[in-house]
């Protein structure tokens, strides 16, 4: 019986490198996330973006009174600025990521370490994510508690109608924007992955902005104009975009579910498909050009 309880006990030789390797993974993935921190902690730019972003944010809501009228009106509100100002804040945040550190000579220095592509682009992406939605999210919550503290008859009407107007319908548009943000943050880590200089990856960040913002759209508008996109398709055709992905998904699961009633504006599972497949794609495209 000893003898069988030693024998299962003692570990083979690919265990216990497994069991050496996945801690060892766990904390490069682990330093380079705090590495990217503190790069955006320390970078002035990035602070004077989210100062920006929350000036912008928060004017809006005052100035349009909306945070009077409760949390979907302030939603609706807040809306199609956020459709233009997030996109340029995830790609200000990501675009030049990887290629600072290859114009500075530190993705040698990592070839010399057991730091695979996958590790730092994954890490490279979680530490740029978390001061992105950090950025958006913050401005977004001091929004909500002005709404909570200004609109006085939210209880009643929240009571009588069933969710006509919610914290929670706001709390789901907070999620969705961080949600696209991080989706664009993936396209701007997989620029700053295949270009070579700063004016280039400046350059090809204004392409993928205009693509993203309105070519997509545009294109997706001409064919339904011409007939290729019929009446039925359209609400999925829309999710190939992130940016009608997330402002379908915003519609569907804030504004129109406040209402209870309206036409279908987007087909959710498509969207959030699309929103992740914009993200994993783009990962997958920064690691095998790292790869290259």
């Amino acid at each position: 019986m000893s003898d069988e309880l030693s024998t299962s006990s003692r570990s083979t030789p690919v265990q216990e490198a497994e069991t050496r390797t996945a801690p060892d993974s766990r904390h490069r993935l682990k330093t380079i996330v705090g590495r990217e921190l503190r790069t955006v902690v320390r970078t002035r730019t990035f602070f004077v973006l989210a100062l920006a972003f929350a000036a912008v944010v928060l004017g809006i809501a005052a100035v349009g009174e909306s945070i009077q009228a409760g949390y979907v009106p302030t939603l609706v509100d807040l809306l199609t600025p956020l459709e233009l100002l997030v996109p340029v804040l995830a790609v200000a945040f990501g675009y030049r990521a990887i290629l600072g550190d290859e114009q500075r000579g530190e993705l040698d220095v990592l070839e010399t370490y057991p730091v695979s592509s996958r590790e730092l682009v994954l890490g490279v992406y979680l530490g740029r994510a978390i001061g992105l939605v950090v950025t958006v999210v913050v401005p977004l919550a001091i929004v909500a508690v002005a709404v909570a503290v200004t609109e006085g008859s939210w209880l009643s009407i929240y009571a009588t109608h069933s969710g006509a107007d919610s914290p929670v319908l706001f709390g789901r548009f907070v999620v969705l924007t961080a949600l696209f943000a991080l989706s664009v943050l993936a396209v701007a880590i997989a620029i700053s992955s295949v270009v070579s200089g700063t004016r280039s990856a400046l350059a090809l960040a204004v392409v993928a902005l205009v693509v993203l913002l309105v070519g997509i759209d545009l294109a997706i508008a001409y064919g339904f104009s011409i007939g290729v996109i019929g009446d039925s398709e359209l609400v999925y055709t829309l999710a190939v975009s992130p940016l009608s992905a997330f402002r379908g998904l915003v519609f569907e699961s804030a504004v129109v579910v406040a209402s209870g009633t309206g036409p279908d504006v987007a087909a959710p599972l498509s969207s959030l498909v699309s929103l992740v497949g914009w993200t994993v794609g783009s990962l997958a495209l920064a690691t095998w050009a790292l790869d290259r």
